[in-house]
C-alpha cells in the first residue's frame, strides 16, 4: 500500500465528463488499496474569469478580497469530484484549506503555506476515503482566506505530500511529461525521462508551464518525488511514463547534456527609471517599495552612469503586477527621484537551462552569437550557474526559442 498525492490542473478537471475521467482514474489506485489525497485546480478558464471581475471592480483592487473571489474555483471543483467519486462508490469528502486547516502567511494573492494540519485528514485516509483537496488557497492568521499565486495548486499538492509523508506526489496534467522545449513552437522537442530538481526549477521560473516554481522549490527541499503525467489517456488503459523530477544524484551521467532545456515567457514587462541618482541606497530606493508591496521583480540592469551623476535602471515584472508596480513607484518618486518612468508590454524573455553548464565554456557566447545571426537583439540578460536568459522583443520569441533548440543539439532526430 502506498500514500500518493495526485493532482488534476484545470484542463483535466474543464467539464463534468473530463472530472468523472479523473475519478475513474483516483478510483484505480483507491481500488489497489493505496491511501489518496486529490489536490483540484479550478476548471479552465475559471479562474481567469474570476480574476477579470476582480479588475473590473477595480484596477487596485483589495488582495483580501481578491482572495475570496478567485479561490472559489478550486472549492467548486473539489466538490464536484467528491461527488463523481461517491457516485462510482469510492468514498470521499473535500477538505478546503480551512478545514484541515492550511496555515498561510498573510500575503494575499501571493501567500506563503507555513504549516499543514493533517490529523484529520491522515484519520480520513486510513479508513479507507479519498481526500479531495482545493489548491491554491490557505487561512492566514486572522481566519482570512489566502491564495498561493497563479498556478499555486502544484504548491499545494508537494505541500500536502511532504506534510503527509507521501510515497509520491503525481503532477497530471494536459502534457505528457517535460519536453525540451514547447512542442507547439518545435515540433521536433524531445520528451525528458528525468530532470533535476535545479533544473526543473530554473526551467519553470523562465517560463515553462508544466510546473510552478514554488511547487519546484519545495518538492528539492522536502525531497518529495515528483511525477509529470498526462490525464488524457484512457484511465484503464497504460500510458506512456512521463517525467520524472529528481535529485541530481538519480541522473546518470550518460543521460546528460549540456543543455536541458528552452523556455520563454511572454508576460514579462520592462519597467525603465530614467536619470536615478547614482549614489549608494538608490537602488534600495527603488526595490524597497515594490517588494514590501509583494511585486515580484526579476531581470535587473543598471546602465552606465551618466556625466550628470545619474543612471538609468530597468527590471522587469510580471504583466500582471505592472500596474501595481507603477503606482507603487509613482508614489515613491520623491524618495527616489527618478526624472521619468517607462514601460513596454512588447517584450519576452527566452533562458537556457542546464546543469551541463557547469563544466562547459561558451555556452552563453552560442546562445549570443545565434541570436545576433537571426538579427534578434538583446535588451537585458540574467544568469544562474545553469541558466542564461535575454530578454527580447516579442515578435522574435518563436524564431529565437527554434534556433536555439537546434543550436544546442536538442533536435529529435526521429522527429517529423
Amino acid at each position: 500500500m502506498a500514500r500518493i498525492v495526485m493532482k488534476f490542473g484545470g484542463t483535466s478537471m474543464a467539464g463534468i465528463e473530463r472530472i468523472r475521467s479523473v475519478a475513474q482514474r483516483v478510483k484505480r489506485e483507491h481500488d489497489a488499496g493505496n491511501e489518496v489525497a486529490v489536490v483540484v485546480s479550478a476548471m479552465a478558464g475559471e479562474t481567469d474569469r474570476l480574476v477579470g471581475f476582480c479588475r473590473e471592480a477595480s484596477s487596485l483592487y483589495d488582495p483580501k478580497e481578491y482572495d475570496v473571489v478567485v479561490s472559489a474555483g478550486e472549492q467548486i471543483t473539489s466538490g464536484l469530484l467528491a461527488i463523481a467519486l461517491q457516485a462510482i462508490g469510492v468514498p470521499a469528502r473535500s477538505w478546503l484549506g480551512w478545514q484541515l486547516p492550511i496555515r498561510t502567511s498573510d500575503g494575499h494573492a501571493s501567500a506563503r503555506i507555513a504549516d499543514i494540519d493533517t490529523t484529520a485528514l491522515l484519520a480520513s485516509l486510513a479508513a479507507g476515503e479519498v481526500a479531495v483537496i482545493p489548491g491554491f488557497q490557505g487561512l492566514a492568521a486572522g481566519e482570512r482566506v489566502t491564495t498561493l499565486g497563479r498556478g499555486g495548486s502544484d504548491t499545494s499538492a508537494v505541500a500536502m505530500a511532504a506534510a503527509m509523508k507521501a510515497d509520491r506526489c503525481d503532477i497530471y496534467t494536459d502534457v505528457d511529461g517535460v519536453y525540451t522545449t514547447d512542442p507547439r513552437i518545435v515540433p521536433r522537442a524531445r520528451k525528458l525521462k528525468r530532470v533535476t530538481y535545479e533544473e526543473m526549477l530554473e526551467l519553470a521560473s523562465v517560463g515553462a508551464k508544466v510546473l510552478q516554481t514554488r511547487s519546484v522549490g519545495l518538492a528539492m527541499k522536502e525531497n518529495v518525488r515528483v511525477q509529470v503525467l498526462s490525464s488524457f489517456v484512457d484511465a484503464d488503459g497504460d500510458s506512456e511514463p512521463g517525467t520524472l523530477i529528481v535529485g541530481e544524484e538519480e541522473i546518470d551521467d550518460m543521460e546528460r547534456q549540456l543543455i536541458t532545456g528552452i523556455a520563454h515567457d511572454k508576460n514579462e514587462a520592462k519597467v525603465t527609471l530614467t536619470a536615478v541618482s547614482d549614489r549608494p541606497g538608490s537602488v534600495a530606493s527603488i526595490f524597497t517599495p515594490l517588494a514590501d508591496a509583494n511585486i515580484n521583480v526579476d531581470m535587473i540592469v543598471q546602465n552606465i552612469a551618466h556625466s550628470t551623476g545619474s543612471t538609468d535602471v530597468t527590471f522587469t515584472v510580471p504583466q500582471a503586477e505592472l500596474a501595481r508596480a507603477l503606482d507603487v513607484l509613482e508614489k515613491a518618486q520623491a524618495s527616489i527621484g527618478y526624472t521619468s518612468l517607462m514601460h513596454d508590454t512588447r517584450v519576452s524573455k527566452v533562458s537556457i537551462v542546464g546543469v551541463g553548464m557547469r563544466s562547459h565554456a561558451g555556452v552563453a557566447a552560442t546562445m549570443f552569437k545565434t541570436l545576433g545571426d537571426r538579427g534578434i537583439n538583446i535588451q537585458a540578460i540574467a544568469t544562474s550557474e545553469i541558466k542564461v536568459s535575454v530578454l527580447i522583443e516579442e515578435d522574435y520569441t518563436e524564431l529565437a526559442v527554434r534556433v536555439l533548440h537546434t543550436a544546442y543539439g536538442l533536435d529529435a532526430e526521429d522527429a517529423a
